[in-house]
């Protein structure tokens, strides 16, 4: 080969290997480190870390070099720090930037200092008297710190990135980063200058988040801490603090030691709204902030939302406000003094007070806690307890406020009242284990809960001192209105009060025991004292369109029945002894109340009632069987009318029973019974009658029928006054019919009926039927009982009634025959006395084939003709005295004026004899007799027996002067 071509060669080898000659060295430098095990250098490195920081450092993790694209010496498992209350640093990686002209030199350099990945422990509070100076190693080189956290003292900043410069030794030391805190970014910048010959460093601080900003600058101490202004604003304040959303300013003093941060004479613009306040972040022994703010005029809605929305605070946080006036749902808090304590999820409220509307005095006292574990997955809710007093003037106005549904309550109600109460809000359940007032001057206690939901339920126990019952609702609520009020809603309520009212009805104590669930209502106990007489109600009712009733119980017990009576009938009038008998009533039902099926007793001394039927509460209507009954009739009488029994009564027991049907709503009330049978000792009464009641005076109609009919006697002799004060308070149209009627001392009568009237007082038996021994009695009577004097009229027609005995018993009776008879008559008077002495009208008398007994009318006349006048005065004398006459016919026209009945026309037809006649007068109302029975043989004067005296002790006198004149005449 030439030596041109070699030389030709050569060079092209030189540009060759000229070109890869940097590919080489780059090549070593990017593979050669990493090719190289740098892990038996790791405690070089770790005492040239050491030195640079200046605290500990140790090297556990894997070691590289690499020198491209920069000198960098990273190494893993790295911490920094000391024992325990020193700067403790575990790092993920450190990184050393090297520097290339000193490693040139083979010399290890850095100019940067990474911590990535890092979980930074700084001491707080930090040591006393600890200077606030830059680390040495930063007056050379830059630190940085990437994806980190920082922990000091109870606060932690997650995803931490930061650069620390210092360009010299004098120069101030500069910190520039951003965290992540409560899920929130935020930024911050600080500037330390180098502390002078007096020890005092700057200190400029800045601290951005989402929509807010604090800044802070001042002075480091040289005893340790900072002393400085503060001023920051922005649109949220919420970004810093439990707080509304909001735009804020503010600016004042800010004073930091190792303990405790101060930021006071603040001067803040919330919202538009001036506010002056104070703030602390005390960090020993316990990390705390505390607010106070002292407002004019405050909207606490916001501020309640914010504190309850605030959730798990990583700091406790306390706030102290005072207003003067506070909105709060739409009402205006005047005096709004208090403090809130937020820890974690414990949140305490302390001396919380408030002026409400209605000048109502609230104060509060509070706390939160976690409520059980949660299960099934679901997280416990968190309760609130508190405890509270209230004083207030004018309740209604406060209750009004707060939304209380007041229409319809009595206005006296709710009006002054004071007390205490502890509340407790558990997730959806409010509950009141404590309540103690005195509300309109009455003292009221008890506990309660409402649990909230789809369905509320409330229970509630409460004792009371008084309780009015009426007043609650208003006028004219129906039961609709109420089961709309009572439908959704669940409820048991335990009332009890001392005294209660029920529209001016005093109720003692009363007690409840009531349950509402799914529309079913269950009174287990109502109980209560009304006028002398405990009362116990139970039963079910299934709320609906048409409710329906179960086990429906109603007690009521006295010893003594008459103020209840009292109650009950509102007359006023005195009461008869039955009524302070013992009272005993029981009543049970069951089914809708338009027919509620209803059985009970009642007792009153020795009256028992019982009844089984059916009631229509709605329209107050009952229809059923009811039954009384008593021991002794005579005893009742007198028990409850305070009258005597009559003797025509007798003795014996009392039963009435009947089928009875009854409408007792309105002013007008009507009864009825389709049959009844009434026993009264010897009377026996059967029938159907109907009665209507309330409008008026009380109106009977229907039929009655008696077995037997005991009449009672009648003294003429009486002066005692008639009582006929029943017959203006009652008016009545019955047909009575009686078997058989027993009049006192008098013949029975059978098969006797009549209509009987009774309308204004006046009474009228019209179309009065009755047997008589055979014979027929009719006739009409009228009782005038409405007029003064009360006055009777009688009609009456008797016909075909034998004669079997002595009818009259006087001397001259009659004892056999068939009487016919006819009378109309009138009296008037106050006593039967009177009424005989006013008895006036006229009569007809007529008897047919009879016997005239203790006379013999043939033979004085045949003693007439004796030859002898003596013979024929002693014959004659003896046909006065004894025998009997025997005749066809005696008829007789009465007309009786002022009590006496005088005879005319009176003829007496005997066969074969001229006859007889019977005249004279009988005085009724004094018992006067004066009668004349005379018989005339041709042209001879009459002659005959004559009956004076009294009628009750009659003379019979022979009328034989004239005729013994006559005869001796002769």
């Amino acid at each position: 080969m030439q030596p041109s071509a070699s030389r030709s060669v050569f060079r092209v080898l030189a540009v060759t290997v000229l070109l890869l000659l940097p590919l080489l060295v780059l090549a070593a430098l990017w593979f050669g480190p990493r090719l190289t095990d740098w892990n038996e250098h790791r405690d070089r490195l770790a005492i040239l870390a050491a030195g640079r920081l200046g605290q500990p450092v140790t090297l556990e993790g894997p070691v590289r070099l690499v020198l491209l694209p920069q000198p960098m010496l990273e190494a893993g498992g790295v911490t920094i720090g000391g024992p325990d209350g020193e700067v403790s640093v575990q790092a993920q990686a450190l990184r050393l930037r090297l520097d290339w002209v000193a490693l040139l030199r083979l010399q290890l350099e850095p100019r940067e200092i990474a911590v990535v990945g890092a979980e930074i422990r700084l001491p707080w509070p930090p040591s006393p008297g600890q200077p606030f100076r830059p680390p040495p190693w930063l007056t050379t080189l830059q630190g940085r710190i990437q994806d980190s956290q920082v922990e000091m003292g109870g606060l932690r900043l997650d995803q931490v990135q930061a650069t620390l410069t210092a360009s010299g030794p004098n120069d101030a030391l500069r910190i520039q980063g951003s965290f992540r805190w409560r899920q929130k970014e935020a930024g911050f910048e600080a500037t330390l200058g180098r502390p002078g010959l007096d020890g005092i460093a700057p200190l400029a601080l800045t601290l951005t988040a989402a929509r807010a900003s604090l800044s802070a600058s001042g002075v480091l101490l040289p005893e340790g801490g900072f002393e400085g202004s503060l001023q920051g604003g922005g649109s949220d304040l919420s970004a810093l603090l439990p707080a509304p959303q909001g735009s804020f300013r503010l600016r004042g003093r800010l004073s930091v030691t190792a303990e405790l941060l101060t930021a006071d004479e603040l001067a803040l613009d919330l919202g538009g709204a001036p506010v002056r306040g104070a703030a602390t972040l005390r960090v020993a022994p316990a990390p705390r902030i505390d607010l106070a703010l002292s407002a004019g005029r405050l909207e606490l809605d916001p501020w309640v939302a914010a504190l309850r929305q605030a959730g798990r605070v990583p700091l406790p946080f306390g706030l102290d406000l005072s207003a003067e006036a506070a909105d709060y749902r739409g009402m205006t808090l005047r005096r709004l003094r208090g403090a809130a304590f937020l820890e974690g999820d414990r949140l305490t409220l302390t001396d919380l007070g408030a002026l409400l509307p209605g000048d109502t005095e609230v104060t509060l006292n509070g706390t939160t806690a976690r409520a059980a574990e949660a299960v099934q997955g679901v997280a416990p809710a968190a309760r609130l307890e508190v405890s509270g007093r209230f004083r207030g003037e004018d309740l209604r106005a406060t209750l009004a406020a707060l939304g209380a549904p007041l229409a319809g309550i009595d206005p006296a109600r709710l009006r002054r009242g004071e007390g205490r109460f502890r509340l407790t809000l558990d997730g959806n359940q409010i509950g009141m284990p404590e309540f103690a007032a005195v509300l309109d001057g009455g003292r009221v206690s008890g506990a309660g809960t409402l649990r909230l939901g789809a369905r509320p339920a409330l229970g509630l126990g409460l004792n009371l001192e008084r309780l009015a019952l009426d007043g609650w609702l208003p006028p004219g609520t129906g039961w609709a209105d109420i089961q709309a009020r009572l439908a959704g809603l669940d409820a048991n309520l335990r009332l009890s009060a001392e005294q209660a009212s029920w529209h001016q009805l005093a109720v003692g104590g009363l007690s409840a025991d009531l349950s509402l669930e799914s529309g079913r209502l269950t009174a287990r106990r109502l109980a209560g004292r009304v006028a002398e007489t405990d009362l116990v109600l139970s039963g079910v009712a299934q709320l609906g369109e048409v409710p329906r009733l179960a086990e429906l119980a109603l007690e009521a017990t006295a010893e003594r029945g008459a103020p209840m009576i009292a109650l009950l009938s509102r007359t006023g009038t005195e009461l008869p002894p039955l009524a302070d008998g013992r009272l005993a009533l029981r009543l049970s039902g069951n089914g809708p109340p338009g027919a509620l099926a209803l059985q009970g007793s009642l007792d009153l001394g020795d009256l028992r009632a019982e009844a089984h039927g059916t009631l229509d509460l709605p329209a107050a209507r009952y229809a059923g069987a009811v039954t009384l009954r008593h021991p002794g009739a005579p005893r009742l009488l007198q028990e409850a009318f305070g009258r005597q029994s009559p003797a025509w009564l007798g003795e014996g027991s009392f039963s009435l029973a009947g089928n009875v049907a009854m409408r007792l709503a309105g002013a007008q009330q009507e009864w009825s019974a389709s049959h009844f049978d009434l026993i009264a000792a010897g009377l026996r009464v059967g029938g159907q009658v109907q009665a209507v009641l309330g409008e008026g005076v009380p109106r009977f109609t229907g039929r009655v029928v008696a077995d037997t009919l005991p009449l009672p006697g009648f003294d003429p002799a009486s002066r005692e006054p008639l009582d006929l004060a029943a017959l203006t308070g009652l008016e009545a149209e019955l047909a009575v019919v009686a078997h058989r009627v027993e009049p006192f001392g008098l013949p029975a009568l059978q098969g006797a009926s009549a209509q009987l009237r009774l309308s204004g007082g006046t009474l009228r038996l019209d179309g009065l039927q009755a047997r008589l021994a055979g014979g027929a009695l009719g006739g009409t009577l009228r009782v005038e009982g409405a007029t003064s004097p009360p006055a009777i009229t009688l009609q009456g027609k008797l016909g075909g009634v034998p004669v079997t005995g002595p009818l009259t018993g006087l001397p001259v009776d009659l004892r056999a025959g068939q009487i016919e008879a006819e009378a109309a008559l009138r009296a008037a008077g106050f006593s039967p006395a009177a009424l005989l002495a006013t008895l006036a009208g006229e009569g007809r008398l007529s008897v047919r084939d009879g016997v005239l007994e203790g006379v013999d009318l043939r033979a004085l006349l045949a003693a007439a003709g004796a030859p002898s006048m003596p013979e024929a005065e002693s014959r004659m004398r003896h046909a006065l005295s004894e025998g009997a006459t025997g005749f066809e016919a005696l008829d007789a026209t009465i007309t009786l004026e002022a009590g006496r009945a005088v005879l005319r026309d009176g003829r007496l037809a005997v066969a074969e004899t001229p006859g007889a006649s019977l005249q004279g007068e009988v005085d009724l109302a004094r018992g006067g007799l004066n009668l004349l029975l005379s018989v005339q043989d041709g042209d001879a004067p009459p002659f005959g027996l004559r009956l004076g005296g009294t009628t009750g002790a009659p003379r019979p006198v022979p009328e034989l002067a004239e005729w013994l004149r006559w005869r001796a005449a002769r």
